[in-house]
């Protein structure tokens, strides 16, 4: 038997089956570093119009996690897209280097010794640490495939970067946003610290949840309120019902808020008389299990007004005072109010003057001038004491435990309090500040768009900011404040301007090692330096105002902010803040919102559960382009899950991307586009289908990426490579591909098509996958451009209306193809036959489609690959042939071909007569293609 396999026209190539990434992409990252491949991007963009997205600082402490991953892969998907767009477009990395978590760090580190260290050392090992943990997490984003000015990333702790937050710190002092007052805030006492709105997180808390009552300092005056007479009643006594779940709070209790608009109702027991709010009384009764009751008066909650109560163990009386905070979803509609512990508390209060007492410190201990019993005991191991001295005092009701939300730490994962503290803060409430910033935001493109909503709502609703902390690691408030009135020094504004320049020179050192007496001159003994350091959120927040950040743009303000759902309350909401005051503007253009990462199970991960998986790990088994192509399939704008399953899924989906580029490429081995390429006319239809369809796609592909729907593009890339090309137009090509003489005006055909699709295609997944689109790109035979500088393609081109076959006929024509499939599988199934090419077809027509198939019959068999299709017309079907349900107008009939199987291409063929022995192994379109005559086709 003759070989025939070196007459045929076999795949070639040297970009391989299996990815190789782990391996692979270290050698590709070595090449672009060699090549500075950034500076090539950017220089090819000279001129052309930036696009500027800032890089929301991640923290500099600890191993890069998913979620880091997700945000930087998503980043550079749409830096890469607009780069495609023509966009020049710099990126540079910034870090927050300041803060808690770094200078916990150092005190686990040094243990005892801790205290030992001054806040100057301190600071120094800080700082180590957090370049440290900056160089290691930059490795890590390079590694993911993140194109960046790597050598000139910003971090918050440079000296010019510390300037400028203390400029901006300047400019907000200038126009009045800025004063320091008494306030609760949160407050973490294992940081021993206040936190910002953002460093706080809403976690379960078992809690003792009690009722408890207040008697009545003047009874008489109240039932004159509700018009009772206490003639009527030999009960003397009134109550007033109030539940909670911080008893720790009750010996700082100053007030009894009630609801004006509420309707408070006199009820009598057996034994005692108390006021609640009317809504209520069925609901707390049931609960205290008191049965018997009676209604003797209603009254508007208004008139309740300063009436005073007996504090059952403090031996004070506290005002009854009106707020709209009281509410009757929980409770009794009554609220006892410590204005030092709560937000709400404290700004009902501040109507009546009455002002928080401080009676925590910094551990969340109880101080020395309060009740004996709860002396120096922390708050949360004092609720059973204080629930003690209010059963002592006959005012506890009810006790029992409760499960509820409760704010957390986000660091240290521990329960926090509300603690009065003097504090600096930026007035966000001031006068018509909120509203403003409101409208700044509807100029903005949110995406999401609920997110507009939920960050609006957001400002509406938050207390001014808390901007300083009582630690050593960060940008000081470098405020003299007088001795005595607390007032910053007169010529502050002045002084700010010298401190500017000196960290700008010499960095946070400049302040610490600033000399009072020789800097003040003549009233240094009367003022003293601020310790306080600033919110790291504040620091982040000033990022956008960096000139050297923005590459001097024109307009002084970024395209694009992405980052997660829980920046709202952080970097959104601080950058916004700080541009609102200083710019009267919005930092950005357009924000986007990602979700979290989640387990397979729908939880966030966290370290604490044990439910993460690490980038790096899935980066060493699979490679960087597989976690790159799962942030690019998973729908961004919802949580996302991950695990090993669902990565196991991506490395299916990159197979079959690879093996269609694998297939592309195979096939270019000896293909010359200068001296091979075909023009339009010269070429087959099917080809010319193959470049039109891979036109429209890129389109749909365009679009979507401009919508930044990333996981519409990868599904969009997924149906080309599987529906488009593998299962039609690979299998319609293969044939011609392989068995025709190699300089066929078939082949050619074909190849010119491949030729200009693999360039479209490796282009397409650039911003997706850009070690395999790189890979791709250097394999296409005669291209020696770098696909990073490159453009959409834009040689593909459209089939004429006018032709005689278009692009609905080749819709129909695959709706057929679909069907004859399922048949075929079928005949394969029931063990009838074992390829396609064994089968001989006929089509059973009506008329319309008989006219449009009579035209390319010949080359049917070619499209539908068997060895035989011929077309009659639907009246000569046989009777019981059955109707096909999803294509009108047609009947399909398989039979199995009862010629011979050609030992060269594998189609079956009629032995014809004056065939000779040695060639009778093959057909008549071999031997035409061994002797390279050409095989006339129109079609396929």
């Amino acid at each position: 038997m003759i070989n025939y396999k070196n007459t045929l026209n076999l795949p070639q190539t040297k970009f391989s089956m299996r990815g190789n990434l782990p391996q692979k992409e270290i050698e590709i990252l070595k090449e672009w570093k060699e090549k500075n491949i950034y500076a090539l991007i950017i220089t090819s963009r000279q001129n052309k119009k930036k696009f500027i997205i800032h890089d929301g600082p991640p923290y500099a402490n600890g191993k890069i996690h998913i979620g880091h991953a997700l945000n930087k892969i998503l980043k550079d998907i749409i830096i890469k897209y607009k780069t495609l767009e023509g966009y020049q477009v710099p990126f540079i990395p910034c870090w927050d280097c300041h803060g808690l978590p770094i200078e916990h760090n150092i005190e686990k580190k040094h243990k005892k010794n801790f205290c030992n260290l001054t806040k100057k050392d301190i600071r120094l090992k800080c700082r180590k640490h957090a370049l440290k943990q900056v160089l290691k997490q930059k490795k890590d984003f390079i590694r993911l495939g993140v194109l960046a000015d790597w050598k000139n990333s910003l971090l918050t702790m440079d000296y010019h970067n510390q300037a400028n937050i203390i400029r901006i710190i300047y400019k907000i002092l200038k126009k009045n946003f800025l004063y320091q007052g008494l306030k609760p805030i949160h407050w973490c006492i294992k940081c021993q610290s206040s936190l910002a709105e953002a460093e706080v997180e809403y976690k379960e808390k078992k809690s003792d949840s009690i009722y408890f009552s207040l008697k009545s300092c003047n009874p008489k005056k109240i039932f004159k309120i509700f018009k009772y007479s206490k003639k009527k009643t030999i009960i003397k006594n009134i109550y007033i019902i109030i539940w909670t779940t911080t008893p720790w709070t009750l010996p700082a209790s100053q007030a009894i808020s009630i609801n004006s608009k509420f309707i408070y109702s006199l009820i009598q027991t057996k034994k005692k008389i108390f006021i609640l709010a009317e809504k209520k009384v069925k609901e707390v009764f049931k609960t205290l299990k008191i049965k018997k009751y009676k209604k003797i008066g209603s009254i508007i909650g208004k008139k309740l007004e300063n009436l005073n109560f007996w504090h059952s163990f403090l031996n004070i009386n506290i005002p009854t005072i009106l707020s709209s905070h009281v509410t009757l979803e929980i409770g009794t509609g009554i609220v006892h109010t410590a204005p030092a512990h709560g937000q709400e508390d404290y700004i009902a209060c501040q109507k009546y003057h009455i002002q928080p007492k401080n009676l925590i410190d910094s551990y969340g201990n109880y101080k020395k001038n309060i009740h004996t019993n709860i002396y120096k005991k922390n708050i949360f191991k004092s609720n059973q004491i204080i629930i003690s001295l209010l059963k002592k005092n006959n005012s506890l009701l009810q006790l029992k435990s409760i499960k509820h939300s409760y704010p957390h730490c986000w660091r240290h994962k521990s329960p926090v309090i509300f603690r009065s503290t003097q504090q600096w803060f930026i007035n966000i409430n001031k006068k018509t500040f909120k509203k403003k910033t409101i409208h700044i935001t509807k100029n903005v493109s949110w995406i999401p768009k609920w997110t507009k909503n939920n960050l609006q709502l957001l400002i509406k609703n938050r207390p001014d900011w808390c901007i300083s902390r009582q630690r050593s690691w960060g940008v000081p408030l470098p405020f003299f404040i007088h001795k005595d009135t607390g007032l910053l020094h007169n010529d502050t504004n002045k002084l700010l301007k010298k401190i500017i320049y000196l960290v700008k020179k010499n960095g946070i050192e400049a302040w610490w090692n600033l000399d009072k007496n020789k800097f003040l001159k003549k009233d240094s003994q009367s003022y003293r330096k601020s310790s306080d350091i600033l919110d790291v959120w504040f620091e982040s927040g000033c990022i956008h105002t960096s000139p050297i950040y923005l590459y001097k743009k024109k307009e002084n303000i970024s395209d694009l902010y992405i980052e997660g759902s829980d920046q709202h309350r952080g970097w959104f909401m601080s950058s916004l803040i700080i541009s609102s005051i200083i710019k009267n503007q919005a930092p950005f253009k357009q924000v986007i919102t990602h979700g979290f990462t989640i387990d397979q199970d729908g939880q966030k991960m966290s370290k604490s559960v044990g439910n993460t998986i690490s980038p790096n790990d899935i980066i060493k088994k699979f490679g960087a382009d597989i976690l790159r192509l799962w942030v690019a399939s998973s729908n961004y704008s919802k949580d996302i899950s991950v695990s090993q399953n669902i990565i196991k899924q991506t490395t299916d989906s990159y197979r079959k991307i690879r093996n269609t580029a694998r297939f592309l490429l195979s096939n270019l081995y000896d293909f010359n586009p200068k001296k091979n390429s075909l023009s339009k006319d010269k070429m087959l239809k099917i080809d010319l289908w193959a470049i039109e369809k891979t036109l429209k796609v890129q389109i749909q592909i365009k679009n979507l990426y401009q919508k930044y729907k990333f996981h519409k593009v990868t599904k969009k890339i997924l149906n080309f490579c599987f529906l488009e090309m593998s299962s039609i137009y690979f299998d319609i090509i293969k044939d011609r591909l392989y068995t025709s003489h190699k300089n066929s005006q078939n082949r050619r055909s074909c190849q010119t098509a491949i030729y200009l699709i693999i360039q479209a295609f490796a282009i397409w997944i650039l911003p997706i996958i850009p070690f395999t689109s790189y890979e791709i790109w250097k394999n296409i035979p005669y291209i020696n451009t770098n696909i990073f500088t490159q453009k959409w393609f834009n040689k593909l081109f459209l089939i004429p209306n006018t032709d005689i076959i278009n692009a609905q006929t080749w819709k129909i024509i695959f709706q057929i193809k679909n069907e004859i499939n399922k048949m075929i599988e079928k005949e394969k199934k029931d063990q009838k036959i074992y390829s396609s090419l064994e089968i001989s077809l006929k089509l059973y027509l009506k008329s319309k489609l008989f006219q449009k198939f009579k035209i390319f019959e010949n080359e049917l068999k070619f499209i539908f690959l068997t060895s035989k299709c011929s077309i009659k017309k639907y009246l000569y079907a046989p009777k019981n042939l059955k109707k096909n349900k999803k294509v009108e107008g047609i009947k399909i009939e398989l039979k199995k071909h009862t010629g011979k199987k050609c030992n060269r291409c594998w189609n079956y063929y009629k032995i014809q007569k004056n065939e000779t022995k040695e060639i009778s192994n093959i057909c008549n379109k071999c031997i035409n293609n061994i002797n390279e005559k050409e095989e006339k086709r129109i079609f396929a």
